[in-house]
Parts: C-alpha cells; sequence; structure tokens
C-alpha cells in the first residue's frame, strides 16, 4: 500500500491507495513544529477509522512546502513506517518537461497537479489550484510545463482584511444571495467569493488572450467548490488531483513489486 502525504502550508492531505484504488483520504491542519510521533498518532486513527491496516503501507511519497516538518515526516517513515519515503523535488521523474526559467523554483504542489491533470486530459490545460495561494499552471498541448501565475489564496486574504480592519470580523466562507449587500457580514462574503471569482476568470481570460487558445481549465483544492461556482471559465473541479499526482509520480520513479 502506498501512503501519500501533500504538506501546505495551511493543510496536509493524507492518502492511502492500494495500487490505482484510493483506500483513504483525510485533511488535516499544517503545524509548523509538528513531531513524528504526532504525525504517528494522526496517522493511525485516521487508518483505523477507515478500516486500513496501516501496518501494510510499505511505500511513501511526499509534497512539502513547509521544510521545517521535512525532517519529522522523515522519522515518520524510517521510526514508524520502516519505509524510506519519496521526496517531491528535483530530480525526480516526472514525464514532464518544466520550461520555467528555474525549473527549481517551482513548488513542489504545482508540478504534481501539473502530472496529475495531464495524466488524466492528455490535452493543453491550465490548473487552477485553490490553496495557501491561488495558482495558475499551464501545460501546452505536448505535456510541457510552461509557467503560470501565483496569487494571494483566499484565506489569506480573507485574514489580512480581518487582521487590518479592526470593525470587520470572520465569516463563513459562503456566497450571500447579492453582489450588493444589506449587511456588514454579507458584503465581506461577496468581496471574498466573487471578487476572488472575478480573478480567477480575469487572469484565465489574460492566459487565453496571451495563448491565442482556450485550453481546457481544471481546478482543485479546498475552496475550489465555493469560488468556481461563481466562475465562467473554469470546465471542472477534481476534488483529489494532487492526491492522483502523487501516487502517478511514485509509479514513475519506484519499480513496481513483483508478485
Amino acid at each position: 500500500m502506498l501512503l501519500a502525504i501533500d504538506v501546505g502550508n495551511t493543510h496536509t492531505v493524507i492518502g492511502v491507495y492500494d495500487g490505482p484504488n484510493r483506500l483513504g483520504s483525510w485533511r488535516i491542519q499544517t503545524v509548523e513544529g509538528g513531531t513524528a510521533e504526532e504525525y504517528w498518532i494522526k496517522l493511525t486513527n485516521l487508518t483505523m477509522m477507515g478500516n486500513i491496516d496501516a501496518s501494510k503501507i510499505d511505500g511513501v511519497i511526499i509534497s512539502c512546502v513547509v521544510p521545517p516538518l521535512i525532517s519529522a515526516l522523515g522519522e515518520l517513515c524510517s521510526d514508524f513506517l520502516k519505509v524510506r519515503p519519496l521526496f517531491v523535488g528535483p530530480g525526480m521523474k516526472t514525464g514532464m518537461p518544466i520550461r520555467y526559467d528555474n525549473p527549481r523554483e517551482v513548488g513542489a504542489d504545482r508540478i504534481v497537479n501539473a502530472v496529475a491533470a495531464y495524466e488524466k486530459y492528455k490535452c493543453e490545460l491550465i490548473a487552477v489550484d485553490f490553496g495557501t495561494a491561488t495558482t495558475f499552471d499551464y501545460i501546452n498541448a505536448a505535456g510541457e510545463y510552461e509557467g503560470g501565475v501565483i496569487a494571494p489564496g483566499v484565506k489569506i486574504a480573507a485574514e489580512a482584511l480581518f487582521h487590518k480592519a479592526s470593525k470587520l470580523f470572520r465569516v463563513e466562507m459562503v456566497a450571500p444571495e447579492r453582489v450588493i449587500a444589506k449587511d456588514t457580514a454579507s458584503a465581506i462574503q461577496s468581496g471574498i467569493i466573487y471578487g476572488y471569482a472575478s480573478l480567477v476568470d480575469g487572469i484565465l481570460s489574460k492566459m487565453f488572450q496571451e495563448l491565442g487558445a482556450r485550453p481546457k481549465v481544471i481546478a482543485t483544492g479546498g475552496l475550489a467548490p465555493v469560488i468556481v461556482e461563481h466562475t465562467e471559465n473554469v470546465d471542472v473541479i477534481e476534488k483529489d488531483l494532487t492526491m492522483d499526482g502523487l501516487r502517478i509520480l511514485y509509479a514513475r520513479n519506484v519499480p513496481a513489486k513483483k508478485g
């Protein structure tokens, strides 16, 4: 069985696969000071709830954009799972040429999403990830990563608003019935939800114009369903895009076991 871990700045997603079949996946909060013991406890509890035997995990792949956690995750694998993990990073076989000026600058999560999206759709596309940052990654028809856009994430922008404007407050991330709101909570929701939907459509429109083409647009990330509902240029949501990408990358880098 394969354990896939995607560590983002805000959330960590954990998935367990048996071949191509996902047995379970869970989203937990990323804690920068987390220890191997804490991750083992969480993993054990989550797999038990999913009726999964964690002792059968014999492969691990990790995508991590929080460097202080790499050591703890390595210890989780060596001390508790007795498995040598594969970390997504420079030098691994992705099957996707990176046409960035400096390929090492491309975040691991962006490459994972790009690989998964192209593997599924086999066409020119843009992957939009609603994570801590909102990223737009363009993959050409030949399956080459060309570059993209990074914008502040929805929650980052919302938290900045709450912290810097003393009379404003946190609200539920749902769209109000009207753009022109009649109360403060709805006004904040309108600005966040409809504002980000417009940001997404605006950036995608400019990308289309620059490319002279209209690629397929795939969205992923925790807030994708909330924002995409109000966009015009996103074609489909792939909730588990990053997890599937990790599984694909593991298969491309670790020979399949016989028997």
